[in-house]
């Protein structure tokens, strides 16, 4: 693997945010920065990155809380699929649970489904995921055999559908047409919990048996 990936479990149920970097050029993506925007940017700087784009599988609060003062101390763009911009506008259900949250600006890249983004010589293809919520994207680098899933697919689990916006059908779709067509060595980098593979959640995952 040439790509540089850096896992920062954040915020108060330890979300996953994932600094992808090429070390070639040096640039990378922020991918689901949930909490603590200061130690990001200074694991961005001890990793010698520079970040081109922030990255959102989705707009749950958990996945968006580092986002406002990212943006503000870097001024890099946002992106996110439009169906999940109402979560964003909302917090992605903070108030609900009572946590105060910094309001995420507007994104100013909206992602369609075989979109390709480029990361110095990455090449991220946007994988459309819905069913945990409505917007929900993965970010499939082909030639790495690596994938960032958010909270569709996990080591042994699958993403909630009963939050507002989840489905269970949708989300079982997304599993089967999308993640499930890759090749088993496909390293899944979830929202949550430690890595895995396609292979080893088609053969052990109780959800997919």
């Amino acid at each position: 693997m040439t790509a540089k990936v850096i896992i920062l479990p954040l915020g108060p149920i330890q979300t996953n945010c994932y600094l992808l970097g090429d070390p070639a050029s040096g640039e990378a993506a922020i991918i689901d920065p949930g909490w603590d925007a200061p130690q990001v940017l200074a694991a961005v700087k001890k990793a010698g990155l520079r970040i081109k784009i922030v990255l959102l599988t989705h707009a749950h609060f958990d996945h968006i809380g580092g986002v406002a003062g990212i943006v503000e101390a870097t001024g890099v763009p946002l992106a996110l699929h439009p169906l999940d911009l109402p979560l964003l506008r909302e917090l992605g259900g903070a108030k609900a649970w009572g946590i105060p949250m910094e309001p995420c600006p507007e994104p100013d890249i909206l992602l369609a489904p075989g979109q390709v983004l480029e990361i110095g010589s990455l090449k991220l293809e946007i994988l459309f995921v819905p069913g945990h919520t409505p917007g929900h994207v993965a970010f499939y680098e082909r030639r790495e055999g690596i994938v960032f899933g958010g909270d569709v697919l996990f080591r042994q689990g699958i993403g909630r559908t009963d939050l507002p916006g989840g489905n269970y059908a949708t989300l079982m779709s997304s599993l089967r047409e999308q993640l499930l067509t890759l090749p088993d060595d496909t390293i899944v980098y979830s929202g949550h919990g430690e890595p895995t593979t396609i292979g080893d959640e088609r053969r052990e995952n109780p959800f997919l048996a």
